[in-house]
């Protein structure tokens, strides 16, 4: 399995309370490189799969000849939360997620990867998980994706979900969220693509992100071959009708949908971003 990395030699200096790691950023520098990267496939059970299960809230969508799974999360009928492992072990994997949650939790409806990491594991930027904060937001200047400017925030409480770009965060949210990740570039703000994007440049990888509609529901798409950036905000703009969305991974992203058998296996994970059924 390959996949494009670039090893920062700067160390991001970060203001962060809470949980601290000691690895390198992990950065994937990507625009403006004007060269198409190899796209790297996850292994899963997604390659020709059957459509999704009836009781599974991701389907299968082609779109500009690109296949893309779209999971929904509903807040009148979901839960979502952000999972990263305690410190010095990391969950890095589905598999360890799922063994290390209590019986008694909530159903698990979808998971996603959720946010650029550094080496061991460790966000890069915000982080907040079950109204703890374990990392500051995250505005310092720097290489590859999650510093192209705008860089965003996905959100919320167990009912109300936003996006906002990290500036906007920044400026206008003084209270703790329940659950908070940060990572960028953003895809859309305010319905228009991301400035710095072409509508379909060279660099082709499988992307995921997120976007949260009018009606309040987070989308939650993955692409299952590469897609340039321009496409993938476009399919947000488009067919998820999401006014703004956020970039959350490229190469590595994986999702974990047990309602339809899939549990997609890549490098090592940072953020986890869990969907749950709400009790």
């Amino acid at each position: 399995m390959r996949r494009s990395l670039v090893i920062s030699s700067i160390a991001l200096v970060l203001a962060s309370c809470g949980d601290q790691s000691g690895g390198e950023p992990v950065m994937r520098t990507e625009i403006g490189s004007g060269v198409a990267e190899e796209t790297a496939s996850p292994t899963s059970e997604a390659e020709g799969a059957p459509e999704a299960q009836a009781n599974s809230p991701c389907r299968r969508t082609t779109e500009m000849g690109v296949i893309y799974t779209h999971c929904i999360a509903d807040p009148g009928r979901h839960r979502v939360t952000m999972s990263l492992g305690p410190k010095g072990s990391y969950y890095r994997t589905f598999a360890r997620l799922a063994g290390a949650r209590s019986s008694t939790a909530s159903p698990v409806v979808f998971a996603v990867n959720g946010g650029m990491y550094d080496e061991a594991g460790a966000p890069i930027g915000y982080y907040v998980e079950d109204g703890e904060r374990r990392r500051e937001l995250n505005r310092a200047d720097g290489p590859g994706n999650f510093h192209m400017q705008p860089n965003g925030v996905f959100y919320g409480t167990d009912t109300s979900w936003r996006i906002r770009t990290t500036d906007d965060f920044y400026a206008s949210v003084s209270d703790r969220p329940r659950f908070g990740t940060q990572s960028g570039p953003m895809l859309l703000i305010d319905g228009k693509l991301h400035p710095d994007f072409q509508e379909d440049g060279p660099s082709k990888m499988i992307r995921n992100g997120v976007g949260v509609d009018a009606q309040g529901r987070a989308h939650f798409v993955k692409s299952e071959g590469g897609v340039s950036f321009g496409r993938f905000a476009a399919y947000f703009r488009d067919v998820a009708k999401t006014p703004d969305a956020l970039y959350l991974d490229g190469n590595v992203s994986a999702l974990w949908s047990p309602g339809d058998d899939r549990m997609d296996t890549t490098v090592p994970l940072g953020p986890l971003i869990v969907v749950e059924e709400r009790e």
